[in-house]
């Protein structure tokens, strides 16, 4: 299955295939000859979320090891043989899957493709890796003790999920990542690393029958079905308080209340409300109201994040101390008319041409376009929605955005700050 779309002018048409392996491995395929380059994406639904609850940390301690020893080769040699052919590979963690990249000159490919399949297949997490980046992780953690955003994102996560999986912090505790071994490494390998939960997206120099043979190569000895304990959904908090002191001379804002998951009906109208409320930078309510005409923050602004499991959406500001609450005050008066009178024609009008015309930037290299066709495969949208997501936001009214806007913002929002004790 292919299908050929056609980008706004600043950006290239590309053609996107549907490639199924003889073992069943199912790739999203842009084909590019432009530059001798391939570069995959992939991802293993999951994410930090599958860790036990006394082993958080754990998928993010593998995203870094990975990739330092496997097979016959260890730490040392792996990464001489990445370093010395120029291949690009590496793993990440989010809450709802985990992530690997790889990127390669086609010369040398065949030993690219190896390396990834060793790392996902024969691991090693051989104890000095383990002990090394277990220690760059403990360093980052008490970093973070201390840092105002870091410590603000960990309670907006608690204060909104209570004893949910997303309440934990992704990279864990100093007491969890400390415990963890080899052999949680190589339980976490066997139960989260397999092809039912796969998904891979390839741009670059490779025709669909060679990526069939790869898909093979790479993934072909995987277990055929990961073991995911199953992770219920949940529903944001709304209207809670949370305060964190820090004798710091900036205050960290965090709002936040139930959102919308992506498939839902209203998220693309909800998407344009929070484009319009504060993710718009700066066309933004936020940034207008709090930054242009008060000049009380340097940056602030919102998002919706549609968890696997969850619709949420956080707003984000950082002010000094003295003008914390006023800037508080501000954002959740903007969030409430949002909620109750919805937009105007001329902002819906602004942010359909804005988010219309910036969505070919998303698609102007191998690596851009790739991780595209990845998260469209992970949110389940459909081959076609690179060709109709323009479409979805121009069919829009005001009447969706106002609909959308009361779903998302009509009740109080959960806010917490990190900073001074109030005076």
């Amino acid at each position: 299955m292919s299908l050929a779309v056609a980008m706004p002018s600043r950006a290239r048409a590309i053609e996107i295939q549907e490639v199924t392996s003889p073992k069943g491995i199912t790739a999203w395929l842009v084909e590019d000859d432009t530059v001798p380059i391939v570069n995959m994406q992939f991802a293993f639904r999951g994410g930090s979320v599958q860790d036990p609850a006394d082993k958080s940390g754990l998928a993010n301690l593998a995203s870094g090891l990975l990739d330092e020893g496997a097979g016959d080769l260890d730490s040392k040699a792996f990464q001489t043989r990445l370093d010395n052919l120029n291949i690009k590979l590496s793993f990440d963690t989010g809450r709802d899957a985990f992530y690997g990249s790889m990127k390669t000159l086609t010369a040398n490919a065949d030993e690219a493709f190896n390396l990834t399949k060793l790392a996902l297949t024969e691991p090693r997490f051989d104890d000095e890796p383990v002990a090394r980046i277990k220690a760059q992780i403990l360093s980052k953690l008490r970093s973070d003790e201390t840092d105002p955003n870091e410590l603000a994102r960990r309670a907006w996560a608690k204060t909104l999920f209570g004893d949910h999986p997303y309440a934990r912090t992704g990279d864990g505790t100093e007491e969890s990542v400390e415990e963890l071994t080899g052999a949680d490494l190589k339980g976490f390998a066997e139960r989260n690393l397999a092809r039912d939960n796969l998904v891979v997206a390839v741009v670059g120099a490779i025709d669909a029958e060679t990526l069939k043979g790869r898909l093979d190569e790479v993934f072909g000895d995987l277990p055929e079905k990961a073991d995911l304990k199953p992770i219920a959904d949940v529903t944001a908090a709304a209207g809670k308080t949370a305060h964190v002191d820090l004798p710091v001379p900036q205050t960290s804002i965090r709002l936040g209340g139930p959102g919308i998951k992506r498939d839902d009906p209203d998220f693309i109208p909800a998407y344009i409300a929070d484009h319009i409320l504060g993710g718009g930078t700066f066309s933004s309510r936020f940034y207008r109201e709090i930054r242009e005409e008060r000049g009380l923050a340097y940056s602030v602004g919102t998002s919706l994040v549609p968890f696997d499991h969850a619709g949420v959406w956080v707003g984000a500001a950082a002010t000094r101390a003295d003008a914390a609450q006023e800037a508080v005050d501000l954002m959740v008066k903007e969030v409430k008319d949002m909620a109750e009178n919805g937009p105007t024609d001329e902002e819906l009008a602004d942010a359909k041409s804005y988010l219309t015309g910036n969505y070919a930037l998303r698609f102007d290299s191998s690596g851009k376009i790739a991780k595209q066709l990845l998260a469209i495969q992970l949110d389940h949208l459909g081959i076609d929605y690179v060709d109709k997501r323009n479409e979805l936001i121009n069919a829009v009214t005001r009447e969706d955005v106002q609909r959308a806007a009361k779903r998302v913002y009509g009740e109080p929002p959960s806010v917490i700050t990190v900073g001074p004790a109030a005076s």
